[in-house]
């Protein structure tokens, strides 16, 4: 460890219930992008925290350039040139994104250079960013770019990165991966955690692999499959998604010329999207981030109520009705944003369990919660869908990024649904619970509920839908039978050649 810029040596964190760390050693050369690997719940977050200064370990002791390395909170860790990029986002709504950057600086300079540092950088690295635009205007994926920029304009010795590209589209990867090549090549050291191990094999030359807290491996991550990686993180054969290909039945939901107007001027208008879900069906959606994803399943779970006529769910209108109505009706719906739009942060998983299972689940009479109905329904959750937590009272903001998806999928999934929309259904697990979703989501369908899954991951849209489609500029392409359908097919929709014969590019390029 004598060349490592950070050198850890048996760190160790325990929490009442369960060992997040147990002895872990390894070391970050300069210029080294590292992987940090392990499945939902196998300690990274907390190691990464450990790093940062957010968490005092129990054990061990890190040395940063040989000196030791004790950081008593995020401050200490950018003075001892220590950047992270978090996976949940860590901004204020109704400040703008040069305040946001500002409060994340020890020393801002003054906002107007600020302004001007965060566009030139911005537009170097091709992820444009207006300084003035309200924070809460923005989309997802535009929040990330917040995120990265901030850490980028601090000069960090070690960038440690969580799932940075989990709202990314394949073009801000790759000029994101440009970045972070030049910056290790300058010397840069990076710690790069991500569930998306195809990414892993192209960016990063080294990887640590952790699970149920302990280090059990360690590899050249260019030298395995993804697949390897997958079981080396899950420590058994991955389990591959089934499915067994049917008529689809009845007509479940129909959308027929749904225009709908932004809820803010930085959104996207919905233009005359219209398409059929039938029972045992599922209908993929692909889109590059902002396209009107968000706007979509607003208007399908009754965040957003749409004109008469518009939206029928078993051939009755339903566009009128709010969530919980529809939610009674057989409608439910997963949002991309799991913390603060899927979940509440600070509640335990049973109250967040309450918040949308109440109705079907029956968690409340004469007025009164169920509380014990309430607990119950979260613990079918948590054993169905792998949940790794202490127990139901948990609150949902200490659960990993990964856990809390699979929380927030498995809560409507095990609802029975009707029709069950969701955007971003694996954003940020890792490659056993996106199996296990995909599962879930085909066994959803196949026992006769349908499914719209709104992705920007292609895979796995090719992987669990009976038809294809894309949503372009807030138009929707028509869909495709998924069956025969390429990367590049879906690729030209996403670029809207919406009348294009895409189920056979080769022709489009005749």
């Amino acid at each position: 460890m004598s060349d490592a810029y950070l050198a850890i040596e048996g760190l160790t964190k325990a929490y009442p219930g369960v060992v997040a760390n147990d002895d872990v050693s390894f070391s970050i050369e300069p210029g080294q992008v590292h992987a940090l690997l392990g499945e939902n719940g196998a300690g990274k977050s907390t190691l990464v925290k450990m790093i940062y200064g957010l968490v005092k370990p129990d054990a061990g002791r890190m040395t940063v350039n040989g000196a030791p390395y004790e950081p008593a909170d995020p401050h200490a860790a950018r003075a001892a040139g220590v950047a992270m990029v978090f996976q949940h986002f860590s901004l204020f709504d109704a400040l703008d994104v040069a305040e946001n950057i500002a409060l994340g600086m020890d020393d801002p300079p003054p906002m107007r250079e600020l302004s001007q540092r965060i566009t030139d950088v911005s537009e170097a690295y091709g992820l444009p960013l207006d300084p003035s635009r309200r924070v809460g205007d923005l989309s997802a994926g535009e929040r990330q770019r917040v995120e990265i920029i901030r850490c980028l304009l601090q000069n960090p010795k070690l960038l440690i990165m969580d799932e940075p590209t989990s709202v990314l589209t394949p073009q801000e990867v790759e000029i994101l991966f440009k970045t972070l090549n030049t910056l290790a090549a300058e010397g840069t050291a990076i710690l790069y955690i991500s569930h998306k191990l195809e990414e892993i094999r192209a960016l990063c030359d080294h990887a640590t692999v952790l699970r149920l807290g302990k280090v059990v491996a360690e590899c050249n991550p260019r030298e395995k499959t993804a697949r390897e990686l997958a079981e080396m993180m899950v420590g058994q054969t991955l389990h591959t998604p089934t499915r067994d290909y049917s008529e689809p039945g009845e007509v479940l939901l129909e959308v027929s010329d749904l225009s709908l107007t932004p809820a803010n001027e930085f959104g996207t208008r919905l233009r005359e999207v219209s398409f059929e879900l039938r029972a045992g069906e599922v209908l993929g959606i692909a889109g590059v981030a902002g396209n009107g994803q968000d706007e979509l399943l607003a208007a399908l779970s009754g965040e957003r109520t749409t004109a008469p006529g518009t939206i029928t769910l078993k051939g009755q209108p339903i566009g009128r009705l709010g969530p919980n109505a529809r939610r009674a009706a057989g409608l439910l719906a997963a949002p991309e944003e799991r913390l603060g739009h899927a979940a509440a942060p600070g509640m335990s998983l049973t109250e967040n369990a309450l918040l949308t299972g109440e109705v079907r689940e029956k968690l409340t009479s004469s007025g009164f919660v169920a509380w014990q109905k309430a607990r119950s329904f979260a613990a079918r959750v948590i054993e169905a869908f792998d949940v790794r937590t202490p127990g139901t009272e948990t609150a949902a903001g200490a659960l990993s990024g990964g856990n809390l998806q699979k929380f927030v999928i498995g809560r409507e999934i095990l609802q029975r649904p009707d029709v069950f929309v969701v955007n971003q259904p694996t954003w940020g697990v890792d490659a056993s619970a996106a199996a296990a979703i995909r599962q879930a989501i085909l066994d959803l369908s196949a026992s006769g509920a349908g499914v719209v899954c709104i992705s920007q991951d292609l895979d796995e849209l090719m992987e669990v839908s009976d038809r294809i489609t894309a949503l372009t500029e807030g138009r929707l392409a028509p869909p495709r039978p998924a069956k025969g359908i390429t990367i590049e097919a879906i690729g030209l929709m996403m670029g809207g050649a919406h009348d294009m014969d895409v189920a056979h590019p080769e022709e489009v390029h005749a």
